[in-house]
């Protein structure tokens, strides 16, 4: 199975610069996708499919703001829309569908963290919804075997982006966020896997997956790896290939293509 991700930063703006011509090129199973800022007027209008992929989207109810999509090959026997968040889900941060037969419970999703970065009240929102994913997480992962692919918003390590330094009082870089993903992805805690860093635990500048849109950024690759696949040990261990897309520029983020050795 072929799992894409990428941040849109738009889906106008994404499809106007070639991203969907070129995933239609990628033979994918599944696709999620971010940051919208669209609505069911020109989402479901115009980008209900990818190729032979169906859609389904959890929208902001703010215009040209947030939202999530989830593309897929097969046809799954339950989707789910939001987190039962009312202040979250106001926001169209998770879609989940569900693929389960006797003896199986997978679930693929696709989910947008909020950013921090334009001030306080944005970080502690950040961090009232880290404090609910933590605990989702946990209890989606004691029934059932799931990808999580995301833009997470947070750089895990120093060697996740290029001025760790000069970023150590900047959200998406805090010692609470990182905190955060580092018991999310604690074998004795959280539970889940870093798919890409499991099969690239040494990359450093070839890892980022986000440039700021200021000064020359993606010129000088002063990046960030903000978008993750975050896996159960079971799926995490059948991924066999994992890259990062930076052939083209469709958004400020780059796609994040991982094949795993199973089938929906």
């Amino acid at each position: 199975m072929r799992f894409i991700t990428l941040n849109l930063n738009g889906i106008r703006s994404a499809t106007t610069k070639g991203a969907f011509d070129w995933l239609n090129t990628q033979n994918a199973d599944a696709l999620g996708v971010q940051e919208l800022k669209a609505q069911d007027d020109v989402v479901g209008a115009q980008f209900a499919q990818c190729g032979d992929l169906q859609g389904h989207f959890h929208y902001a109810e703010k215009k040209g703001y947030s939202g999530v999509g989830l593309y897929t090959r097969e046809t799954p026997s339950d989707v789910r829309i939001g987190l039962g968040c009312d202040e979250f889900d106001a926001e169209g941060r998770w879609v989940e569908k569900r693929f389960d037969k006797p003896g199986r419970k997978l679930s693929l999703i696709s989910c947008y963290f909020p950013s921090g970065s334009s001030g306080e009240d944005r970080q502690a929102a950040k961090y009232r919804f880290l404090d609910l994913m933590a605990p989702h997480l946990q209890a989606l992962r004691q029934e059932r075997e799931f990808i999580l692919v995301a833009d997470v918003n947070i750089a895990h390590k120093e060697a996740d982006l290029k001025n760790w330094k000069g970023n150590l009082k900047n959200s998406g870089f805090l010692p609470e966020e990182r905190a955060w993903m580092s018991r999310l992805l604690d074998p004795a805690d959280g539970g889940l896997v870093d798919v890409y860093r499991t099969l690239h635990p040494d990359t450093t500048d070839e890892c980022y997956t986000w440039w700021s849109n200021r000064g020359q950024a993606y010129a000088k690759n002063v990046g960030w790896r903000l978008d993750y696949q975050i896996a159960t040990p079971a799926l995490a261990a059948t991924a066999r290939h994992c890259a990062i897309y930076k052939d083209q520029k469709f958004s400020d983020h780059a796609p994040l293509v991982v094949d795993y050795d199973f089938q929906l």
